[in-house]
C-alpha cells in the first residue's frame, strides 16, 4: 500500500514518516502549518466540531489531521462500544496527496499517500474509540493491534469484496468513495480535486447523508 507509514498515527518514528502530535489537540497551530486544505462536514452539519490531531513528519511538516463532529467518543471507555450507543460522532482525516519523496535524513525514499493511506488511518481512528464490552484490560493491547493489522489489510484492498461504492458530494461534486461498515461503525474513503484524500469514520451517524466541503476558517474550530 502506498503510504507515508504504517505508524502514522500512534507512535514518533526516526525515519521522517508521518507522526501523531498529541499536543496538537484542542490547538489550531498544526493545522495552520498544514500547506494543504482540511475538510469537514459541509454546512448541512450543524452540531458540535473540534480540533483533534495532526500527523507531521519528523521535520514538521504536517501530512494529514483530523476534525471531529457531532458528540465527542470517549476515548478507550469500558463498555459496548464506547461508553455508550448514544455517541453519536463522524471524524474527517483529511491527507495530503504527496508524491514519492526522500526522508528527512535523506537515507530513504517514503511511499506515495493514497485513497488507501486515508483509509488506514480511519480504520485506525475508529479503533481507538472502540473497545469491547466485556474485554479484560490486560486484553485490549493485543486486541488493538490485531485489529490494526486488520484495517491494514483492508486499506490495501479497497477492490476488495468488504469494500462497496458510495457517492457523497464534495464541495458540492458527487465523488466516489471506498464504504465498509463493521460492528464497531463506519469508514470510507476517497479522494478531491483540491489534491487531497479524504478518509472518514464514525458511529451512530449515517454515513449515506454525510457531504464534506473545505474549511473556510480552521480557528474557528479552536
Amino acid at each position: 500500500m502506498e503510504t507515508t507509514s504504517r505508524v502514522g498515527a500512534q507512535a514518533p518514528a526516526a525515519d521522517g514518516t508521518a507522526q501523531a502530535v498529541p499536543s496538537a489537540r484542542r490547538t489550531v497551530d498544526g493545522y495552520l502549518l498544514a500547506p494543504f486544505p482540511w475538510y469537514g462536514l459541509d454546512e448541512a452539519f450543524t452540531g458540535q466540531r473540534w480540533l483533534m490531531q495532526v500527523g507531521a513528519t519528523a521535520d514538521g511538516a504536517v501530512e494529514h489531521g483530523s476534525i471531529g463532529h457531532g458528540d465527542e467518543p470517549s476515548v478507550r471507555a469500558e463498555g459496548t462500544l464506547g461508553t455508550s450507543d448514544k455517541e453519536r460522532f463522524a471524524v474527517v482525516v483529511t491527507v495530503a496527496a504527496n508524491p514519492v519523496r526522500r526522508s528527512s535524513d535523506g537515507t530513504g525514499v517514503l511511499e506515495a499517500t493514497s485513497v488507501s493511506s486515508a483509509a488506514w488511518l480511519a480504520g485506525v481512528g475508529l479503533l481507538t474509540h472502540t473497545w469491547p464490552g466485556q474485554m479484560d484490560h490486560t486484553l485490549r493491547d493485543d486486541w488493538l493491534d490485531q485489529q490494526t493489522e486488520t484495517a491494514w489489510a483492508l486499506a490495501d484492498d479497497l477492490e476488495g469484496s468488504d469494500w462497496s461504492a458510495l457517492s457523497l458530494p464534495v464541495d458540492g461534486v458527487p465523488t466516489p468513495f471506498h464504504y465498509r461498515e463493521s460492528e464497531f461503525g463506519w469508514v470510507l474513503a476517497g479522494s478531491t480535486k483540491e489534491g487531497v484524500h479524504l478518509g472518514a469514520y464514525g458511529r451512530g451517524m449515517s454515513a449515506y447523508g454525510l457531504g464534506f466541503a473545505v474549511i473556510k476558517d480552521i480557528t474557528a474550530y479552536a
